[in-house]
């Protein structure tokens, strides 16, 4: 079983290299390329026992002298955001059908080594592995946003990516100071669980990864770079983000921050609640001025992860469970909405909301399933997004009565702006732009209708995503609990 782990993470390597050298041809290589991806991680999942052990682990020696393994491997957690990029990556391969890009051999490459990089980041066990992975996606989705994105993509794309290498450099600090601490003199994961730190030495460590995760996130205020980074970025590139690439940020912090350091997530977790919490409520509140629907989907994103990272940070069952159930379920929404957009805006060119109405009559299907996509979205009972955010409230009201009522906020203000939008866009009279609109068709209605089936059927039955993370979620709590009971 160790192959299967192997071939998960290079295969996309091979595939990029396979669309490079495909011409016209590389988005059937890439789609073809990340289908077989796609069965291999059935395949994990099929031969996955849900306990809390680690399985298909490959731990060979990579650079002796350091003490750095290519060391991998699959547990309840990672298995999720595993699931989560096979599944995505053909469907936004499959939405950027139609278009016509530039070196399209060069853009569906980028996107395969991209994968590649994000499966790095979800099964290292080797620290230096992990920020190996961390940069090798941000890699790609810099050139994807750079070549291919909008009009401002120069300017905006340089923030985003000066944001995200600070938050790198800080968490390369925090790992080579972690190093230096360890015994052994190597990068191990579970040598760093192990490690005795002092209170001071856990607080700043805290601060030299919370803060590289929460700007990939983004939590506030480190959110600034990416409301126009999703609006800037081609429809592809803001799919990778959204639906993938945020979710490095919420697995480092489940994987590397609460493990390591606890002393330091009891003295600043409330702080990283708080900052959360005014996230959704300020994010909200922003979604209900934005006249572009992109940039509103954008902020909405962040009020969606604010919720999630309350959840891992009150540190319970309830929330840490939603959190990861949301992370899935997240991550279908998101990439189904910003495609639904992209539909509109390459037959439209605009994503303006006052200029949109009536699309509704002109396209029924496209109306249905943009429905479905965003009941998911404000989490309506039986869709996806219910069970995560359910679970998350819960589990940040077993912290905190006051902080549930303000995280509640986010399905409250969620519902209204995103069922105004949609009736602002779909429903009313047509208009002269918006008359000769024609419904989805082809790779479209694959990509969508797919979407739309798994927000129905992660919402109606979830047992199995709640089974495969269970036990590692508990074995977590448990782990970072008896080391605050031993300390205290």
């Amino acid at each position: 079983m160790e192959q299967l782990l192997l071939l998960l993470i290079f295969l996309p390597l091979v595939g990029a290299l396979a669309a490079a050298l495909s011409g016209n041809a590389a988005k059937h290589v890439a789609l073809a390329s990340s289908i077989v991806s796609l069965a291999l991680a059935l395949i994990t999942i099929c031969n996955f026992t849900p306990d809390a052990s680690t399985q298909f682990m490959v731990d060979q020696p990579w650079i002796r002298e350091l003490g750095i393994n290519f060391h991998v491997g699959i547990d309840g957690i990672s298995i999720i955001t595993v699931l989560l990029t096979n599944v995505l990556v053909p469907l936004i391969i499959l939405a950027g059908y139609q278009h016509n890009y530039k070196s399209p051999n060069a853009f569906f490459a980028l996107i395969l080594f991209m994968q590649s990089g994000l499966l790095l980041v979800f099964t290292a066990l080797d620290a230096f592995l992990f920020y190996i992975g961390w940069e090798a996606a941000l890699i790609p989705i810099y050139f994807i946003c750079a070549v291919w994105g909008g009009k401002d993509r120069i300017k905006v794309n340089m923030k985003f990516f000066v944001y995200t290498i600070a938050g790198s450099l800080f968490m390369l600090l925090g790992i080579i100071y972690l190093y230096l601490q360890n015994p052994a003199k190597n990068f191990d994961i579970q040598a760093f669980y192990n490690l005795n730190l002092d209170f001071t030495q856990q607080a700043w460590i805290f601060w030299a990864f919370f803060v590289a995760f929460a700007i990939k996130m983004p939590i506030f205020p480190f959110h600034t770079w990416q409301p126009n980074t999703y609006t800037e970025a081609p429809a592809v590139g803001t799919m990778l983000l959204s639906g993938i690439m945020l979710k490095m940020g919420i697995y480092g912090v489940i994987r590397w921050l609460l493990p390591i350091v606890p002393l330091g997530v009891q003295e600043w977790g409330h702080t990283a609640i708080i900052l959360s919490v005014i996230g959704i409520v300020y994010a909200s509140l922003i979604a209900f001025t934005q006249k572009n629907a992109k940039k509103l989907v954008a902020y909405s994103s962040i009020a969606h992860v604010g919720l999630i990272s309350a959840g891992i940070f009150a540190l319970n069952q309830q929330g840490m469970q939603g959190a990861i159930v949301q992370m899935l379920s997240h991550g279908i929404n998101v990439v189904g909405l910003f495609f639904v957009l992209d539909i509109i805006s390459s037959r439209l060119k605009t994503n303006k909301i006052s200029e949109l109405g009536g699309i509704a009559k002109q396209a029924p299907q496209l109306a249905i399933v943009a429905l479905i996509i965003v009941l998911g979205t404000v989490a309506l009972p039986g869709t996806n997004g219910f069970i995560g955010e359910f679970l998350l409230l819960v589990g940040v009201y077993q912290y905190n009565v006051w902080i549930a009522v303000f995280a509640g906020l986010t399905i409250i203000f969620g519902a209204v702006y995103m069922l105004r939008m949609y009736q602002n866009i779909m429903l009313g009279k047509t208009n002269d732009l918006t008359v000769s609109f024609t419904d989805i068709k082809g790779s479209e209605k694959v990509v969508l209708y797919t979407v739309c089936a798994l927000v129905i059927l992660l919402g109606v039955y979830p047992k199995p995503v709640l089974q495969l993370s269970e036990a590692s979620v508990q074995h977590l709590i448990e782990q970072v609990t008896q080391k605050l009971t031993l300390v205290n």
